[in-house]
């Protein structure tokens, strides 16, 4: 009787495990070996969510830890993956730069105490932040093309400047670097060990931020970091859209997407409420202490356990900035129900991601160059992105965020070409709007080549509806 209660019990512990992994969905897949025929099973669709660390619905502090993305924290990584017969090819990598100083001041409070000098036996540590100091120290003389050179190559103040690359910052993208060489060279042996300067393709906006969070993610990755080969491209742009950025239409979509933003913040009565309370504590008006962003600075102090500010009048606390940040994740959703940012994205996007298909079909053709990209940038350059994609579910991007096009080549059908799209680890190729039917059709666990070479030339414009068949056109389409 005792045996047959047990495996009555185990069965239905079965049932229930089979079933959560069968319905949760989205962006903690699990990692399953691929079937040596190119296949894989159903199975690496399922997802299953942490019980432990994640909520079962939104939580504004919860999310806002993703958004720190502590270097603490470990994640998995499915970077890489494929079946034995196809190879490597060419790797794209878009990149927001590590955590940051604030670029805003909550009004009449004192600013963080933040120290942006890099110690190696400070937390957070990683093994090659000496070396990646001592490495930057000597780097005056690298060639990037104007007016990078006038950037410092690594934080360096007492106290962060605005806007600053802190030490988590750099940790976060060494890791991020670490990460990718493991995968990349050391298994899929991705660069020869006397690559060249050609073999690489580095872009950078003009913020200090992007450029040391490109360096470091670089000094992680490389296995012999060489000034003489690294060479920075300056990128005026945080669309990266270089010298197709005039845009009309696009503007327009911004316009209208910022109105519906004011818009659901003047329905939200405990928001004004809350930014009242903040403005009463440290004594300004309403209108000013919401034009200061206050949640940017307050994000900081949350990512770096330093108490909010207080003043004589009252402190700000945990519960104004669960309401503003619960605030952001209801704009999220009904950014994704209105569409109006969608349009944005679609003509956003597109340059840049016109250039990366160019860059993985001339990879197809058999060329060496520019096989590895890394463009690094922001949150409004990933963001664009991933809703262009399709990716309507996916976070915010965190600090340090990665998103990751893979150019694969199967070796038993060398015409043949495939890429994954991976966003901080997860595989999401079959999430994309061009790929989320594919899977069904195909036991690969990756996306054709065409698929996505046909959704920027043509499927991006067909999805805004205007009967445009260029960018140029879409973008200067009459009567919008």
């Amino acid at each position: 009787m005792l045996f047959r209660n047990r495996f009555l019990l185990l069965l239905a512990l079965a049932a229930l495990l089979a079933f959560l992994s069968l319905s949760l969905q989205f962006f903690h897949l699990i990692p399953v070996s691929v079937a040596k025929n190119g296949g894989s099973s159903k199975s690496r669709k399922r997802i299953m969510p942490d019980p432990v660390t994640e909520p079962p619905g939104a939580d504004p502090v919860y999310e806002a830890l993703l958004y720190c993305n502590l270097p603490s924290v470990a994640e998995r990584s499915m970077e890489g993956h494929a079946p034995h017969h196809f190879k490597l090819v060419s790797v794209h990598v878009f990149i927001r730069h590590g955590d940051r100083y604030p670029l805003y001041v909550i009004p009449k409070t004192k600013r963080p105490e933040i120290d942006c000098t890099l110690v190696a036996n400070r937390k957070p540590y990683h093994p090659k932040l000496e070396a990646f100091v001592g490495h930057m120290s000597k780097g005056s003389g690298a060639s990037f093309e104007s007016p990078l050179h006038s950037l410092p190559l690594f934080p360096n103040h007492p106290l962060c400047e605005m806007g600053e690359l802190t030490q988590t910052g750099v940790v976060q993208h060494l890791q991020n670097g670490q990460l990718l060489r493991d995968i990349y060279l050391k298994k899929h042996k991705l660069l020869p060990s006397d690559w060249s300067t050609d073999q690489l393709y580095l872009e950078t906006t003009g913020k200090s931020r992007t450029l040391q969070s490109g360096l470091a993610l670089l000094y992680g990755f490389l296995p012999d970091f060489d000034w003489k080969k690294i060479y920075f491209r300056h990128q005026p742009s945080a669309l990266f859209c270089s010298g197709n950025c005039y845009c009309p239409v696009r503007n327009q979509y911004l316009e209208k997407e910022q109105r519906r933003q004011y818009l659901l913040r003047l329905k939200n009565s405990q928001l004004e409420r809350t930014y009242g309370d903040m403005a009463k504590i440290v004594d300004v008006p309403t209108k000013q202490l919401r034009a200061a962003n206050p949640i940017d600075s307050m994000l900081c102090h949350f990512c770096h356990n330093v108490s909010f500010p207080c003043t004589r009048n009252g402190c700000i606390d945990m519960e104004h900035f669960r309401v503003i940040k619960t605030h952001q994740i209801e704009d999220e959703r009904d950014r994704r129900e209105k569409k109006l940012y969608l349009g944005y994205s679609l003509l956003g996007a597109h340059p840049i991601l016109n250039q990366t298909i160019g860059r993985m079909q001339r990879a197809a053709e058999g060329r060496k160059e520019e096989i590895f990209a890394l463009y690094s940038a922001h949150d409004v350059t990933l963001s664009p992105v991933l809703s262009a994609l399709g990716l309507m579910e996916a976070k915010f991007p965190r600090f340090a965020a990665r998103l990751i096009f893979e150019l694969w080549q199967d070796r038993e059908q060398p015409r043949e070409h495939s890429v994954r799209i991976l966003y901080n680890g997860v595989d999401v190729t079959f999430h994309t709007s061009f790929c989320q039917d594919h899977h069904k059709r195909s036991p690969k666990p990756m996306c054709p080549l065409e698929n996505l070479v046909r959704f920027v030339r043509r499927d991006m414009f067909v999805a805004l509806g205007s009967g445009s068949t260029s960018y140029y056109d879409a973008c200067h389409r009459e009567g919008f």
